[in-house]
């Protein structure tokens, strides 16, 4: 049994904590975010599947290695394997859960910034004259 677990160049790139608030960067950055947890749940998805997958084979090799009458700590080892696998199957749904809940906040995050600024950025983008930085008025 070989592990299909190896990194993977992803085409999500992490967004940079560069301090730049803009409206267009903030936006971006949110963006990229939500891809990447996107992307992220799909693989702890298929993550999910193929350890349930590996716990079923160890259910079924500890109940072969049974059946061949084998010493029966080699019966409990293969059981524990899978039980283990199990557990981990159960916090890998756990983590997936929880990207796809970050997922959604961050995309709700997206809209709702996009509602409350959008339409300051269009006006402030959008005029000639410079714009005073913020916290200029509150003096």
């Amino acid at each position: 049994m070989s592990s299909d677990l190896a990194p993977r160049p992803s085409g999500a790139v992490p967004a940079p904590a560069d301090g730049d608030n803009r409206y267009k960067a903030v936006q971006a950055k949110l963006d990229a975010l939500g891809r990447a947890l996107d992307d992220a749940g799909l693989g702890l998805e298929e993550l999910v599947r193929s350890v349930k997958r590996n716990a079923k084979r160890a259910e079924d090799a500890a109940r072969d290695v049974a059946n061949a009458e084998l010493d029966p700590k080699f019966v409990e080892l293969t059981s524990n394997v899978g039980a283990a696998l199990g557990g981990a199957g159960a916090q890998v749904k756990k983590l997936h859960d929880t990207a796809q809940e970050t997922a959604d906040l961050t995309h709700e995050t997206k809209r709702t910034h996009s509602r409350l600024y959008g339409a300051l950025d269009d006006i402030r983008s959008n005029r000639r004259e410079k714009t005073p930085k913020p916290g200029f008025f509150n003096r």
